[in-house]
């Protein structure tokens, strides 16, 4: 089966199988968020990304495999709701910006600022750090371990990236301006248009189908 990105909450998770990392989307929760499981392909070691609700389905989702961390990508509540019963169960090390980490439920073991990397058995995914959405808003990229293709590149992006713009700033000038140049200099003129994007909530989407509309974005200031 082809991946796509379309899940449902109440529905099974979308599963992209890497050479050397597996990737499976789940939808959860009342408010439709996406839980990503990064499982190494050697080791069978696992990151969460975002315990975000229904800890019954994320831990099926897990099954009896290793999860040695959770990333919580930024301190709103939708998306820490089942942080603490996964962390109680699986024993993960929770992980999370520093600005963020006094909101989440649960003590952080591990703080990580931009340019840190977190290890899932033998595969690295790199902090981004993302200001705007809330201050210590991360996104994670697993860039194939550099021997992989441009069009191997993997963006997790919590809710500072969409389809169709950045995160919600309230209407803040300040914050839309800080969200949208970092988005611009730590993603859009970083990485390549073949990047995948795994948004915090909804559907996926690329760098290249969003490029063209970032002039948009910063004319409407949203």
């Amino acid at each position: 089966m082809t991946y796509t990105g379309d899940v449902q909450v109440g529905g099974p998770a979308d599963v992209r199988e890497l050479p050397k990392l597996t990737i499976s989307k789940l939808a959860v929760g009342p408010y439709d968020n996406n839980a990503y499981l990064l499982r190494c392909a050697e080791t069978g070691d696992g990151l969460l990304i975002d315990a975000a609700a229904e800890a019954d389905r994320l831990l099926a989702l897990v099954s009896d495999q290793p999860l040695s961390s959770i990333v919580t990508t930024h301190q709103h509540g939708d998306h820490w709701q089942a942080l603490e019963q996964m962390v109680k169960v699986t024993g993960a090390q929770v992980i999370a910006h520093p600005l963020d980490a006094p909101a989440l439920p649960v003590p952080v073991d591990r703080e990580v600022e931009h340019g840190d990397r977190i290890t899932v058995g033998v595969v690295t995914v790199e902090v981004i750090h993302l200001r705007g959405h809330t201050p210590g808003s991360i996104a994670l990229l697993y860039d194939g371990g550099g021997t992989e293709k441009h069009s191997e590149k993997h963006l997790f992006t919590g809710d500072s990236l969409f389809p169709g713009g950045v995160g919600n700033t309230w209407k803040d000038p300040e914050r839309f301006a800080q969200l949208y140049a970092d988005v611009v200099e730590r993603i859009f003129d970083r990485l390549p248009d073949e990047t995948w994007v795994y948004p915090g909530h909804g559907k996926d989407t690329t760098l290249g189908a969003e490029r063209p509309s970032l002039p948009e974005w910063k004319a409407r200031g949203w």
